[in-house]
């Protein structure tokens, strides 16, 4: 599998890269990242990212051969480099009923542009046999990004969300890694179904969306929360409320790149070596020094991923 094209991810990759912050002193690692979507060469993206302070970096897989090359690219940078392997919610309805269903957006922003015929639930389980063999190997530190998203997704793309979700759970589970959560206009389904099914022993909300209830909530079960670049924009003032009352040792930082760069680089692509922005402002919002929190952000990756 080579690099991956989709409208979103050819014009933000099309803009100039932002130049690099200064190193951080601490290093930590970035939560949750798409080498494949981004334009440099993997061991560009590490090189630079190493270059200030931000190791190591978790790979995660949207789709099979998306998860596939996450295990492979973690597999020959060992230490430097863990997978995460999953289904997207938004590939699970894909699989199940093709682009075009009712319930059914096709996302060519983010990841590709190949429509997908109908599977049926037949495809699904295939799919999802491959992602538990995935989830196996050592590389791998976690299952996901899996979860639930109503942004795009209809009723009838929901229940295959929904069935998706549940069975990423039971994987995490039987394999004792890390389930990686997408959470898009979803938290009381994700949390309604993390309760029903018995959450993993260890759960990170990618991209934490929520707000300060949201965060309490997640405190309250031990949850990790993974801040990306749009804790720093102007409008997420939500967010910032939210990282504020985010215990710290539940606090992971990511890029999601080449997605939600932070500012004052908003709309250019989004690179692992970018964490520092993001960090500053999480320290500077929870009112702690950036070695501080660089040092509890760094054992918190270790305890979430079993680096």
């Amino acid at each position: 599998m080579g690099k991956r094209s989709g409208r979103a991810v050819r014009e933000r990759n099309a803009q100039t890269p932002p130049p690099a912050p200064g190193a951080l002193r601490v290093a930590v690692a970035d939560s949750h990242t798409h080498m494949d979507m981004q334009t440099p060469d993997v061991e560009e993206i590490i090189a630079a990212a190493e270059g200030v302070g931000v190791t190591p970096l978790v790979q995660v897989g949207v789709d099979l051969p998306s998860s596939r090359w996450a295990a492979e690219v973690a597999a020959a940078h060992p230490g430097k480099v863990w997978a995460a392997v999953a289904l997207h919610p938004n590939e699970a309805p894909r699989v199940v009923h093709g682009d075009g269903a009712e319930g059914v957006e096709a996302d060519d922003t983010d990841w590709t542009e190949k429509a997908r015929p109908a599977g049926g639930i037949e495809a699904l389980e295939a799919e999802l046999a491959e992602i538990d063999e995935l989830a196996a190997l050592p590389q791998v530190v976690a299952v996901g990004e899996t979860g639930m998203d109503t942004f795009r997704t209809g009723p009838e793309g929901a229940r295959a969300q929904e069935e998706s979700f549940r069975r990423h759970i039971a994987i995490a589970k039987r394999h004792g890694k890390a389930l990686m959560i997408h959470d898009r206009e979803a938290h009381e389904d994700v949390l309604r179904v993390l309760a029903e099914e018995g959450a993993p022993e260890r759960v990170v909300f990618h991209c934490f969306s929520g707000d300060a209830d949201m965060a309490r909530v997640c405190a309250k079960h031990g949850y990790f929360m993974s801040f990306a670049g749009n804790v720093t924009f102007a409008s997420a003032e939500p967010l910032r409320e939210a990282a504020k009352v985010a215990p710290p040792e539940l606090v992971l930082v990511e890029t999601d790149a080449p997605f939600l760069t932070p500012k004052p680089y908003r709309g250019r692509p989004n690179a692992p070596y970018l964490v520092p922005l993001t960090l500053r402002v999480l320290a500077e919002t929870k009112g702690m020094g950036e070695e501080e929190l660089a040092g509890v952000v760094a054992d918190n990756a270790r305890r979430a991923f079993g680096f």
